[in-house]
């Protein structure tokens, strides 16, 4: 599996605070990587250096070709509530600098199951569909990783099975993904990996299965449970 992108020693310090200490690890195209932690860890901070909004105070972000494509998803949504769903499309569309703008959002509305909705106002929308809309925004420049930042955040059930239905299609098209959650049991779910932050240092890398296995249990067992004992296990002295 081809890396997407590649953390090498990422540091960020905010005065004498460490937010992200020496994190290193490898997205491989198309793999699905949930950042997990209480929080405080990291994870806002490790997502937008990814983005770009954020610059390291050490290490290096890189990807194939040298240059980073990254569709940036955070978790509040940078939408325009007046405009429609197709205005908003086509405006991200348009600061993409896009050749083909039009044919970029008939793409999206389609893959995001929001053609029906493309007239509706934006602040008119459930949230899972403004979520569903914001990935869509992350993904029009067709980058080859998507970063999200709790996306499930506030959705139910319902809402967070489409979304995901979405994001897990996409995957399967070769789009990496790295997602943050508070919810192990997405992370269990929906990752092939799972990466433990705890006060910015990364304690744990690999599947789900590995990370129950830290604390003895069965893949049937309870992701959020053996995060717990990951995390009781560095406290002890």
């Amino acid at each position: 599996m081809s890396a997407a992108l590649r953390l090498s020693a990422v540091s960020k310090h905010y005065g004498e605070r460490e937010a992200l200490r020496a994190v290193s690890f490898d997205v491989g195209a198309g793999e699905v990587v949930a950042i997990v932690g209480p929080n405080g860890a990291g994870k806002t901070t490790l997502l937008s250096i990814l983005a770009g909004t954020l610059e390291p105070s050490s290490g290096t972000v890189e990807a194939p070709g040298g240059t980073v494509r990254l569709g940036w998803a955070p978790q509040q949504t940078a939408l325009y509530s007046k405009l429609s769903v197709t205005e908003n499309l086509r405006l991200f569309a348009e600061l993409e600098k896009l050749d083909d703008p039009p044919a970029a959002v008939e793409r999206m509305l389609v893959q995001t199951g929001l053609d029906e909705r493309r007239d509706e106002r934006v602040g008119r929308l459930s949230g899972g569909n403004r979520q569903r809309v914001n990935v869509a925004i992350g993904l029009i420049a067709n980058p080859p990783l998507l970063a999200l930042d709790e996306p499930s955040a506030s959705l139910d059930p319902a809402q967070r099975a489409r979304l995901w239905e979405f994001i897990l299609a996409r995957a399967g098209e070769g789009t990496a993904v790295i997602f943050s959650t508070h919810n192990p049991a997405e992370a269990q779910r929906y990752a092939r990996r799972v990466i433990v932050l705890e006060e910015g240092e990364l304690l744990f890398d690999g599947t789900p299965g590995a990370l129950l296995a830290t604390g003895g249990a069965t893949a049937e067992g309870d992701l959020e449970d053996a995060l717990i004992e990951l995390l009781k296990g560095r406290e002890s002295p």
